[in-house]
């Protein structure tokens, strides 16, 4: 199957799941697949429920209950991709912007070929950035990179970045209250750094989303881009 028409597919996948397990589909479901990534990108996705928590200040309540929701989805929706790739997915990650009411999925596959990715404009300049805003709220990171996946999705990736208070909190059973708290104050200061990043890429950064790997010291960032 041609690459634009099992994207299509999977967001019609997509799009249907949301709606038969939360009630209400989004708006609009993107599927970018660049090898080894699959990113999906949904719009105007909240429940009339959901907005009635939001406008009550608890956000954290959407939270964790989507959380709960994508649990039991995960392998739900890695099946139906890797059966339609053929590919084996080894990671998964998520994210929500509940007040702009998108939200994203990332698989990534088996055959890493992310280092072996073709450069773009201003590559080391977006890297860099990143490494800066690392230190800012943690550490350096001890390797960082990226790829484009398209004139739209730009994914950035960091590895070892946790400091050690960060990995005694992991340890003591702490990880979702660390990733809350975490995802809040990234997200602040990727805010702080966006005009740069718009230089840099010629395109306005209309979305962006954080998730980890606290087991393997990973972090993406997926930008959602505006040419």
């Amino acid at each position: 199957m041609e690459v634009s028409l099992l994207e299509k597919e999977i967001s019609g996948y997509i799009g249907r799941l949301l709606r038969e397990n939360f009630g209400r589909g989004p708006g609009n479901v993107f599927c970018t697949i660049s090898s080894p990534f699959v990113s999906i990108y949904v719009t105007n996705f909240l429940s009339p429920m959901e907005n009635t928590l939001l406008s009550n200040q608890q956000s954290v309540y959407v939270q964790k209950t989507r959380d709960l929701m994508v649990g039991t989805l995960e392998e739900e929706i890695k099946s139906y991709i890797e059966s339609n790739t053929k590919d084996k997915i080894k990671e998964f990650y998520y994210d929500w912007n509940l007040d702009e009411k998108s939200g994203m999925f990332l698989f990534i596959f088996e055959q890493d070929q992310l280092l072996n990715s073709q450069s773009y404009v201003n590559k080391q300049l977006i890297e860099q950035k990143t490494i800066e805003l690392s230190k800012e709220i943690q550490k350096t990171p001890e390797s960082t990179y990226s790829k484009l996946l398209n004139e739209r999705t730009l994914i950035v990736v960091r590895q070892g970045i946790l400091i050690s208070l960060e990995k005694e909190f992991i340890h003591l059973g702490f990880s979702e209250t660390l990733k809350i708290a975490k995802r809040k104050l990234e997200k602040k200061v990727i805010n702080k750094h966006l005009n740069s990043y718009e230089t840099y890429l010629d395109a306005k950064v209309i979305d962006y989303f954080v998730d980890w790997n606290f087991d393997e010291d990973k972090s993406f960032t997926l930008f959602i881009l505006k040419p």
